[in-house]
């Protein structure tokens, strides 16, 4: 995994950081571990969450380890500005979840001076890129890529594969609906 060690500048207040991957691949594990972070810092943070992602806790934003952070369930992108207050730190988890709109929010909350967090997916489970992430990704100033490990063949997973028929493209899933798996497997299954 890529740390904030490794990354040969500071964390600057004013930028946008992104966190993507495959599922369990550990993105959310790595946002909770910066905001924890920022939090011995005593920095002021306000973490959201997509209001349609409620897999573990309605209020919490928590890794496939159990690890949690409180947030706020937000509908919409906007609602971020609304409710983002004097942050010092915003994060914002399951990105991949909100529409176009969460550019214009993260560019002005990084224009004035706030460090924001995304993590999400990059990829959906077809293999291509996943609603607004690619333009997250073009906007932001570090960007860490995680990923998992290929179930199949143990290989570097970078996939999400979807287990399920279900064609549609937002499906909130866990272990028995998903599963990470590298290139290889992945357009393996996908023949």
């Amino acid at each position: 995994m890529f740390l904030e060690s490794q990354i040969n500048h500071p964390i600057q207040k004013g930028s946008i950081e992104v966190i993507c991957g495959s599922m369990f691949s550990g993105k959310t594990e790595e946002l909770l571990r910066r905001l924890k972070r920022s939090q011995f810092a005593k920095l002021n943070i306000a973490v959201f969450k997509p209001e349609i992602d409620k897999r573990y806790d309605i209020q919490k934003v928590v890794s496939h380890d159990e690890n949690t952070i409180q947030a706020t369930p937000v509908d919409s992108a906007n609602n971020i500005l609304k409710l983002a207050n004097k942050a010092q730190v915003v994060a914002i988890d399951e990105a991949q979840f909100f529409n176009n709109d969460l550019v214009a929010v993260v560019n002005e909350l990084a224009n004035t001076g706030v460090r924001v967090i995304i993590a999400g997916l990059d990829m959906d489970f077809l293999g291509k890129p996943f609603g607004v992430m690619p333009q997250i990704l073009a906007i932001a100033e570090h960007i860490t890529k995680v990923h998992a490990i290929c179930i199949d063949c143990n290989g570097i997973a970078n996939h999400s594969y979807r287990k399920t028929t279900d064609t549609a493209l937002v499906k909130i899933g866990e272990k028995e609906e998903y599963k990470p798996l590298c290139r290889s497997c992945f357009s393996e299954k996908m023949k």
